[in-house]
């Protein structure tokens, strides 16, 4: 027996959002199947104290070796999905759910003298016409009530009929018009299979007539002031409507699709397919690929059809659902048709259920590649390899087991930062993450800012081997962003990895070289090509595609970036709110604020003369002078540093 633990998800992994959830055994088979509001507090329940599980629960977690699961729009979804699932794999652990826990079809019994409509549950029998399965069972109890006043076919159970036929009259459902009593020969034989031919119409989708029928009926009855005939009628519309909700899973039942959806990176993709036929998820397939070229949405779903179809002819669907057209449709159209015998539409799901649903399957790819990402990272024996590889790659003396990654960001020159993110064991040591602001010459290219982040890093290391307490106290001021107070770097890192080309990694190196560290190797990521740039190296090293040791850098690079963003975007965000009067020295915000409600605006801020300025209250003859000045000089400068404005 497995132990849950060998296979137990990160809880960071499982969704908080309603689905369905599988258990498989060793070999692949689905033991268990079940649905849940939440899908990370259902599955984390399992793995629990194994003491304080059911003895039905623990056989089961033991014996399984995996769990995945499927992200659905509501918990009707969820249901009707574990349904098809069950029916679909049977699995041993489902067997329980029987009776009222098993799910309501309504029946019409086609293959009897007087076909009769009834909820039923169970197998199904050859000669019954079923629709559904609908949730909960009430509705579809209430909406037989009410499908019995326009359609009054037979609903009696044969003991019923025959007593009625020998007696010569009918039951009470006779009596009060919601049968029409072939029993007692009220209708023919004929007439009454039409009836019942009518109902299975009607819940095959084509409602509109009937429910304009009695719409047209409660009008008429408000008209008349009949007001207890239209609530009655209103309540059997209402009733007939929620028979046919339509969702995210459950479609017409006439529909016959495999809808994809397609998730990706630039070295790999998650690609998820839901079947459907007769209007239900039948099943569901998934693939994380390699991406070997850097081809476009349609190249991409042109390679998935041809592989997927290619051999399985008999699987192909009157209608696939893809989340980009191929650029020669017509002629991957043609050979799917050509395949399957008959014609195939291949098309993009652009609104409605189906669109819906297209949606629901794109976020299942989202999830799997997030899952199969979150496996690597997490996996022990795959971050050392990782680490061995890029060490090999580029030759390094010593164990990579701490990467420092700098990227910088900024808006056209303006608010220029900077980050600093570490991996350690090759995973991200947050706490240990700097943000460096970059002004003044360093501002200039994202060379010399490269250059001022690295000096300003690593001469702060070497301060810190000198004087270990001098950054405790404040003693050292080097414009290192931080959280609250200024914090120690660590230890050094085994390698240094700048977002760029050539340029940037030689504007790094020239860093390390002025402040005389020559044992810390620094290579430059550049994103086009993905390959690593080693200083005065022209050519650049490339590491194997999906290879561990890439993937690690790019997680590298990309966090890098997000850190470097996420600070540039605070920045930004604060200097588009800033005043000319922020830069005058001893001008608070409250007086800040008396000036422009004494004044009004800006403009007549900057044309005050100084014995205007001090009738403002807490403002005297020093402050207006040096606020007439800082104005002037603002307003000399060329530029409105409020609008941003050229000043002639």
């Amino acid at each position: 027996m497995a132990d849950p633990a060998s296979y137990r998800p990160k809880t960071s992994d499982i969704p908080t959002k309603p689905g369905v959830y599988r258990f498989r055994d060793e070999h692949g088979r689905v033991i268990y199947v079940g649905k849940a509001k939440v899908l990370r507090n259902r599955l984390t329940s399992y793995f629990a104290n194994p003491d304080r599980l059911t003895p039905k629960t623990r056989a089961m977690v033991f014996t399984a070796g995996s769990v995945e699961w499927t992200v659905v729009g509501s918990e009707l979804e969820a249901l009707q999905l574990e349904f098809v699932w069950i029916k679909e794999y049977n699995p041993r652990f489902n067997i329980v759910f029987r009776d009222d826990k098993t799910y309501p079809y309504l029946a019409v019994t086609l293959n009897e003298k007087y076909p009769r409509a009834l909820v039923m549950r169970g197998d199904k029998r050859k000669g019954v016409k079923y629709f559904g399965p609908f949730y909960p069972a009430k509705a579809i109890r209430e909406t037989l009530d009410t499908l019995l006043r326009v359609f009054p076919v037979r609903s009696c159970a044969p003991g019923v009929f025959k007593r009625a036929e020998a007696s010569g009259r009918p039951c009470l459902l006779g009596y009060i018009d919601k049968c029409s009593a072939p029993c007692v020969g009220r209708i023919s034989e004929e007439d009454h299979r039409q009836l019942a031919d009518d109902l299975c119409t009607f819940m095959s989708g084509e409602a509109t007539k009937f429910t304009k029928a009695l719409t047209v009926k409660m009008q008429d009855a408000v008209a008349e002031l009949e007001y207890e005939q239209a609530a009655r009628y209103r309540d059997d519309i209402a009733a007939l409507n929620r028979v046919f909700e339509r969702n995210a899973v459950v479609l017409d039942d006439r529909t016959e699709a495999d809808i994809f959806g397609v998730h990706g990176d630039e070295l790999e993709a998650a690609v998820q397919v839901f079947h459907v036929r007769d209007g239900r998820i039948r099943s569901q397939r998934g693939w994380v690929v390699e991406k070997v070229a850097d081809a476009s949405d349609a190249e991409f779903v042109e390679q998935l059809l041809t592989q997927i179809y290619a051999d399985h002819a008999d699987r192909i669907p009157r209608e696939i659902l893809v989340p980009a057209l191929p650029e020669d449709i017509n002629d991957v159209t043609t050979w799917l048709s050509e395949l399957r015998g008959s014609k195939v539409s291949l098309r993009v799901a652009q609104r409605g259920d189906k669109a819906a649903l297209a949606g629901t399957v794109k976020e299942n790819a989202e999830q799997a590649l997030r899952l199969h990402k979150s496996k690597r990272a997490g996996d022990i024996t795959t971050r050392s390899l990782a680490m061995q590889e890029l060490q090999e790659a580029l030759g390094a003396e010593q164990a990579l087991l701490r990467i420092e990654c700098y990227d910088a960001s900024h808006t056209q020159g303006t608010n220029v930062v900077a980050s600093m993110v570490v991996f350690e064991d090759g995973l991200p040591k947050k706490s240990e993450y700097r943000k460096f602001s970059i002004t003044g010459d360093a501002a200039r290219d994202d060379t010399a800012s490269m250059y001022d982040v690295i000096y300003r890093r690593f001469s702060r290391y070497l301060k810190e081997k000198v004087d270990p307490s001098a950054f405790a106290t404040g003693a050292i001021e080097d414009g290192v962003s931080g959280e609250g107070e200024k914090k120690k770097f660590s230890y050094p890192p085994s390698l240094v990895i700048v977002d760029g080309g050539p340029p940037q990694v030689a504007a790094a190196q020239k860093a390390m070289d002025d402040l005389g560290i020559d044992d810390i190797p620094v290579v430059g990521l550049a994103k086009r090509l993905e390959e690593l740039w080693l200083p005065d190296d022209p050519f650049p090293v490339i590491l194997p595609r999906a290879s561990a040791s890439l993937y690690l850098v790019q997680r590298l690079r990309d966090e890098a970036h997000r850190f470097a963003i996420t600070f540039h975007r605070e920045k930004r965000a604060k200097s588009m709110i800033s005043s000319e009067l922020d830069a005058v020295p001893g001008l608070g915000k409250a007086k800040q604020a008396a000036l422009r409600k004494h004044f009004g605006s800006m403009k007549k801020i900057r044309a005050a003369s100084i014995e205007e300025l001090v009738q403002v209250p807490g403002v005297g003859e020093k402050l207006a002078a040096i606020i007439k000045e800082n104005l002037e000089d603002a307003s000399l400068s060329g530029v409105n540093m409020t609008t941003g404005e050229i000043v002639d």
